[in-house]
């Protein structure tokens, strides 16, 4: 069973990403099992998502007919404060 973005489920932190570079970005989490998140984020786009705590966003920066993994984020350093 895959699981997606449901927001019933517990211990889901809202995160927020933006790509900063000039580049095409894919973003996934692979860390936890049963669980899939994959978008593309274009250049200055603003990603909100949630999460599971211990989920870590990679970050793969497209080439020409290649992608290189160029970071790997802990999503509670993305979480989103809220008041």
């Amino acid at each position: 069973m895959i699981k997606t973005l449901e927001p019933k489920q517990k211990d889901l932190i809202f995160c927020s990403y933006r790509n900063s570079s000039p580049r095409v970005e894919v973003v996934r989490v692979t860390n936890i099992v049963n669980w899939y998140f994959e978008r593309v984020v274009f250049p200055q786009q603003h990603l909100m998502f949630n999460a599971p705590r211990k989920a870590h966003l990679e970050i793969h920066s497209s080439e020409i007919a290649t992608a290189i993994q160029v970071d790997c984020i802990p999503c509670q350093r993305l979480r989103v404060k809220t008041a």
